[in-house]
C-alpha cells in the first residue's frame, strides 16, 4: 500500500507540482517529506506525519528545515530466566 501512495505523490510531483508556483515554507518540500516519511515509518504514522506537516505549512506556521523524525528504536527484550 505504501508503494502506491508514494507513486501517487511522485505523480503529483512530476505532473502537477511543477506547473504551480512554489509554496512550501519548509525544507524538504511537503511532498518530499511525505515520501521520506513513507520510507521510514509504517503507513499510519507516515500518514499522520504528512497531514501534520501540511497543516503546519501555512502563512502562520513555521518555516525552515523540518526533517522527518527518525524511527524510534525498540528496546531489545532480554530473557533473564
Amino acid at each position: 500500500m505504501k508503494h502506491y501512495i508514494v507513486k501517487l505523490i511522485r505523480f503529483y510531483q512530476n505532473n502537477i507540482s511543477k506547473y504551480t508556483p512554489p509554496s512550501c515554507r519548509h525544507f524538504p518540500t511537503c511532498s518530499n517529506y511525505a515520501v521520506e516519511a513513507y520510507h521510514k515509518h509504517n503507513i499510519f504514522y507516515a500518514t499522520w506525519l504528512t497531514i501534520y506537516r501540511i497543516l503546519r505549512c501555512n502563512p502562520l506556521g513555521s518555516t525552515g528545515y523540518d526533517p522527518v523524525p527518525e524511527p524510534k528504536l525498540k528496546k531489545k527484550q532480554t530473557n533473564n530466566n
